[in-house]
This record gives structure tokens, C-alpha cells and sequence, in this order.
């Protein structure tokens, strides 16, 4: 399985990305090795004297093998594509959530379910429109070529990114000066951020912004604010900085080595502070119903007071 890798350098001084690789040494494919667990089996006995058949020949290892190794590849296979992928961290945007060396596992699974990312989890995604130009890529040999044929290692052209979904579709992101970083007006408290970063930066590149993302579309940001090319740094590309759903490949759900950086990767609180913007149609809903029936007891207070043969219990006279 290849590997995945986050963040491109680019000629911007500071911030820069890698592109993530998925990973070989972690993969499925890597620990999909099966030991040979058959044996012999004796011939039955038939009673009244006869003889025993003769003895079931045992499969030779040598025999079985090659149909071991295809089980073990097309697990990997399925496992890979519908379930969970193994991702190398290649770079430092992530610090110090993520560190370089880093495996982390991919939940691919829930995205076939319709559900789209939320703010706060870390994602990895293709590449949304270049952003890892420049990036050395290196040429595969034989096998490497062949394990990218069957789908148990991205094609050499394929690179992917991982970062921090800040912002869902209709949320309004902005920073000012060094933050705190604002979504729909709220400040955001991010201790994941790295030590000695400011949430925001000065820098007229995209330091300093305020957008709105679009229907299927998500903003991201690197938890390493000053050393992460992401949304920020490429709003003039076809996307304006935002990527497109379509392009996520999963949510990264835990660091799975080295075990001493073993660790889950949680949503962190700040987001559960309801950032969320209530949809123009409701609040006019909101907003229309007290209304209409305040018009009702007025008219009905009206009608009662100027006609004598209606009484306040409502029986004629």
C-alpha cells in the first residue's frame, strides 16, 4: 500500500506541505500475512472389519501458499478501499498533533454512508487543485507498479493532503490580526495549535481573511499555523482555498505509530460550542409566527367588541 503524505513546499517563506503517502509498512496488505492451517486428516474406519481407506494425502505448504497470499491481497484490497487505510505523515503542518513519522488510520467506511466532514476533524484529501506543485515525485519500479495496479498503493501522480476542517458549507471563517480565529463570529480556543503560533497571521498572503464556504465545499487549516500551506494560501486557485468534499478520502481517527505516540484523534471542544448558522427560512419562521398570532387576538378582540350579539364565551344572544 503507498504511502499518503501532507503538505507542498512552495516558494511562500514559512508555511509548507508535503504531499501524504499512504502507508506500506502499516497497510493492511503489510500485516495480511496468513500461516498455513491445514492438516491431515486420517480416513475413516468402517466397522464389521473392513479396513481403513487409505490415509488423505497432506497439501503440500509450497501449494497452499500462493492461495494464501491472494486471500491476504484481496482482504487487503477490501479493507483498504471500503474500511480503513494506513497514512504516513511526511511533514510538520500538523505539529503537534501530528508529527513527521506519524501512521495515522483513515476511516474510509462512514463517507459511503453520506456523511460529509465536520469541523474540528483531522482529514485526509486528493489534492484539490495542485497545491502540492513542485513536490518531487519519484518513479516506481516493477513491483511497486504492480501493487498500484491492483489498488494496494496510490498510483505515482496520486497525492494527497491532511489537515483540520475549520469551516462546513455556509459557515463564515475570519481572521483578524492574530486571531482568535472567528467561525460565524465565534472565537475559537485552539490549544492544538502549535506552541509558540498565533491562530492567525499578519502576513498579506492569506494571513488575514474573512470567507464564506459554498455548498460541498470545506475549509481547512494545519494545527502548525505558520508552516502549513493550506486554504488560506490558495484562494486564487479554481476552488477559491476550499475543497471539495468529493475530494476527502476519510477522517484520520487515531495515531497508530510509533505506539509511543499511540493516541485517538478527537473533535476538540471549541467546536462543540454551536457554531452553526440558522438558515435564513427559519428564522423568518421564527420570526413570522409570534407575529401572525398577535394579528389573530387583535382581530378577534376587535370583532367581539363591535358586534353586541357576540359575548366574550362565544354563544349568540
Amino acid at each position: 500500500m503507498g504511502d499518503l503524505a501532507v503538505g507542498a513546499r512552495s516558494g511562500h517563506d514559512g508555511p509548507e506541505d508535503r504531499p501524504v503517502q499512504p502507508d506500506e509498512a502499516a497497510s493492511p496488505a503489510a500485516a495480511g500475512h496468513a500461516g498455513s492451517g491445514s492438516g491431515s486428516a486420517d480416513g475413516d474406519t468402517q466397522g464389521g472389519g473392513d479396513q481403513a481407506g487409505p490415509p488423505k494425502k497432506q497439501r503440500s505448504f509450497w501449494k497452499e501458499l500462493p492461495l494464501l497470499v491472494g486471500i491476504a491481497l484481496v482482504l487487503a484490497l477490501l479493507i483498504k478501499t471500503f474500511l480503513v487505510q494506513a497514512f504516513s505523515i511526511p511533514s510538520d503542518s500538523m505539529q503537534n498533533t501530528l508529527q513527521q513519522g506519524d501512521r495515522v488510520l483513515v476511516d474510509k467506511l462512514t463517507p459511503w454512508f453520506g456523511s460529509e466532514p465536520s469541523r474540528g476533524e483531522v482529514v485526509v484529501f486528493h489534492d484539490p487543485d495542485n497545491w502540492l506543485r513542485g513536490e518531487p515525485t519519484t518513479t516506481p519500479n516493477a513491483i511497486q507498479t504492480a501493487l498500484s495496479w491492483i489498488g494496494l498503493m496510490p498510483s505515482a501522480e496520486e497525492k494527497d493532503l491532511i489537515k483540520r476542517v475549520i469551516g462546513v458549507a455556509g459557515d463564515t471563517i475570519e481572521c483578524k490580526d492574530t486571531g482568535p480565529l472567528l467561525v460565524n463570529g465565534k472565537a475559537l480556543n485552539e490549544p492544538y495549535v502549535y506552541p509558540g503560533n498565533t491562530p492567525c497571521t499578519l502576513d498579506d498572503q492569506g494571513g488575514q481573511f474573512k470567507v464564506t464556504v459554498p455548498p460541498g465545499k470545506i475549509w481547512v487549516m494545519g494545527d502548525h499555523r505558520q508552516n502549513s500551506l493550506d486554504s488560506r494560501y490558495h484562494q486564487t486557485d479554481r476552488n477559491g482555498g476550499f475543497v471539495p468534499v468529493d475530494n476527502v478520502v476519510g477522517r484520520a481517527i487515531v495515531v497508530a505509530w510509533p505506539p509511543t505516540r499511540w493516541n485517538t484523534l478527537p473533535i476538540p471542544d471549541t467546536f462543540d460550542q454551536g457554531l452553526s448558522v440558522a438558515a435564513p427560512g427559519a428564522l423568518g419562521l421564527t420570526g413570522a409566527v409570534p407575529l401572525v398570532l398577535w394579528r389573530r387576538r387583535r382581530d378577534t378582540a376587535r370583532l367581539t367588541a363591535g358586534n353586541p350579539r357576540v359575548s366574550g364565551s362565544g354563544t349568540a344572544g
